[in-house]
């Protein structure tokens, strides 16, 4: 059983730092979830890196990427 990570991320709109629970079973997906404080839309990457620890990237929904 894998456990969750905790990721502290900014949101790209109003820069307030929040902390979210990652499923690393999620690792390769993206999804959109609201800012906690802002409630505009956050576009998350879920990624690992080399040693196969959860990355998260967070982007408004006007970035490309």
């Amino acid at each position: 059983m894998e456990f969750l990570a905790e990721k502290i991320i900014r949101c790209p709109y109003c820069d307030e730092s929040l902390d979210v629970l990652i499923d690393p079973q999620e690792i390769g997906q993206q999804y959109v979830e609201d800012c906690q404080v802002c409630c505009k839309p956050i576009t998350f990457h879920i990624t690992s890196d080399s040693a196969g620890n959860v990355v998260v990237s967070v982007h408004d929904e006007n970035d490309t990427y």
